[in-house]
């Protein structure tokens, strides 16, 4: 969210005529965008804010430095303070930003402040302006803030309520990306609760008239906030909107809420091949009497029938699962604690982010429980946490990945590339990432015809190793998404077996001298 918030910022200043440039000495304004969601973030942006404040005293130079987003939104003037910023802009006030610097730049004021929530911001008429446009996925913004009201939870304070974007709007900025930028090939649809998505503007209600009723993902899930349902465009309706662009493109989704995946959208997804079969289903907790303290709206039973609602729709070993985890959060006991490690274990995620719980003011939490777990409990809570994820992932690895034949989008040399060593990297459906020798490979047609890929375009890798973080494969043959998805299991395993026997070397021809 704050690389997608920082390319609309960059298109908000270039509008105004400001020009980017790359060394921060050379620049007059340093933007810093923040995220409040735990101590941690907030600390890298305070160690950041002062190695900048050196930095300029040591130069002598006179440089506006502002924070934005949700750290700017959460302790508003708080962070004018010894002089660590001057500017201090919130996510819904990023318009004002032109304004602002144009005040301190001409020394009307010292600092400037707009920290204002806005019910309607969505950013829809900006066109973001990515650093990156050669890359081959994009973010695109489909909703802000969060109606949920977890108890641990600052987002719904710095983010404010939930608005979604105008369907059409972002329907038109993919089909627009994908006609300026080449080659682009992933679109992740973003929010702080992407699947709850709900266009109900005139324009949606007037496409979409007919009410829908709301479902969350089973009956043991519920809702703290309560005006759902009705008339217009709902997530589903997006997915499948904008995987009808082009089948080549892969099109993924974050952050989610696990109550908000309905029938319809993992139906969806089963049926799209470019919808990409990953989930993020953020349990923050195994325990029920802890997710009741966290105002999560689920039971562990109802989560768990979720995650075997997914498997058996998506198929348990197409599908990647991912988590988050809090461990620590106010009172929870031993027994809660090795719930958790029950689920982990049970599920064996894909890909899990593990924290140890933070206070954060403004939340109920902060208002009506007690941070009573010691420090040094919640860091030994966390290592178990983690050494039961990555064992679980290992052994899920080695029976699902080891030996399979992986669709991969190839995006070019890996971080370890070397002359005499040379390997590329890409990412499979399953958001996995495979490193590979970087060779030639056969067509999708013609196996005896060699070419060299290009990044952006698709590969058959067959896995011959993987690890808790990456997956090592060979290179096979060159596909589109469309034509690897028309193969069965029969027919993949007979392209191998092909292509495998015209790379046995043959024999030297037998050469009989007459020694006579």
């Amino acid at each position: 969210m704050n690389v997608t918030d920082t390319d609309i910022v960059r298109s908000l200043l270039l509008q105004h005529g400001m020009e980017e440039v790359s060394m921060e000495k050379d620049a007059d304004v340093l933007l810093t965008n923040t995220c409040a969601i735990r101590e941690n973030a907030e600390k890298k942006v305070w160690n950041r804010l002062r190695a900048i404040q050196s930095a300029t005293n040591k130069q002598k130079q006179q440089q506006i430095v502002g924070v934005l987003g949700c750290m700017a939104e959460r302790l508003k003037h708080g962070l004018l303070e010894d002089g660590l910023a001057d500017l201090v802009v919130g996510p819904d006030a990023y318009r004002d930003l032109p304004k602002l610097i144009d005040g301190l730049l001409e020394n009307e004021q010292e600092t400037a402040v707009n920290v204002q929530l806005s019910l309607e911001e969505t950013y829809a008429d900006v066109t973001p302006v990515r650093k990156d446009k050669d890359g081959l996925s994009a973010f695109v913004s489909v909703m802000r803030g969060c109606n949920n009201m977890c108890s641990y939870c600052v987002v719904p304070f710095t983010r404010g309520r939930e608005r979604s974007r105008p369907f059409d709007s972002i329907v038109n900025e993919v089909q627009q990306m994908l006609q300026a930028e080449n080659p682009l090939r992933e679109i992740i649809l973003l929010g702080q609760n992407v699947n709850s998505y709900h266009d109900r503007n005139a324009a949606a209600v007037d496409a979409r008239p007919s009410p829908d009723n709301y479902f969350t993902s089973n009956i043991g899930f519920t809702n703290l906030y309560r005006l759902r349902g009705g008339a217009g465009y709902y997530f589903a309706d997006l997915v499948e909107a904008v995987s009808d662009l082009d089948p080549e493109l892969r099109v993924r989704f974050t952050s989610p809420h696990p109550k908000d995946y309905p029938p319809s959208l993992l139906q969806l997804m089963a049926e799209r091949d470019n919808v990409c079969s990953q989930l993020h289903l953020p349990a923050q907790s195994g325990n029920t009497e802890v997710l009741k303290r966290m105002r999560r709206g689920y039971s562990r039973e109802a989560y768990l029938e979720l995650i075997d609602t997914v498997r058996s729709t998506l198929g348990s070993e197409e599908v990647a699962l991912t988590s988050d985890f809090i461990t620590g959060f106010c009172g929870e006991t031993e027994a809660e604690h090795e719930d958790t490690l029950s689920l982990l274990e049970y599920v064996k995620y894909d890909q899990a982010f593990l924290f140890a719980y933070s206070m954060r003011g403004k939340t109920h939490a902060h208002r009506s429980m007690k941070d009573d777990v010691p420090p040094e409990v919640k860091s030994r809570r966390l290592q178990e946490m983690i050494h039961v994820f990555r064992s679980r992932l290992q052994e899920r690895n080695d029976n699902i990945e080891v030996g399979r034949l992986r669709l991969v989008l190839m995006e070019g040399p890996s971080k370890k590339s070397a002359p005499g060593r040379l390997t590329w990297s890409g990412r499979t459906d399953q958001n996995k990432r495979v490193v590979f020798p970087q060779t030639l490979c056969s067509t999708q047609d013609y196996l005896n015809v060699e070419v060299e890929l290009k990044p952006g375009e698709y590969g058959v890798v067959e896995i011959t190793d993987a690890r808790v973080g990456t997956l090592r494969g060979n290179l096979l043959w060159r596909t589109t998404l469309q034509e690897f998805s028309r193969f069965t299991e029969s027919q993949l395993e007979e392209q191998h077996r092909q292509i495998m026997n015209l790379r046995i070397p043959k024999p030297p021809p037998l050469i009989l001298t007459n020694l006579l």
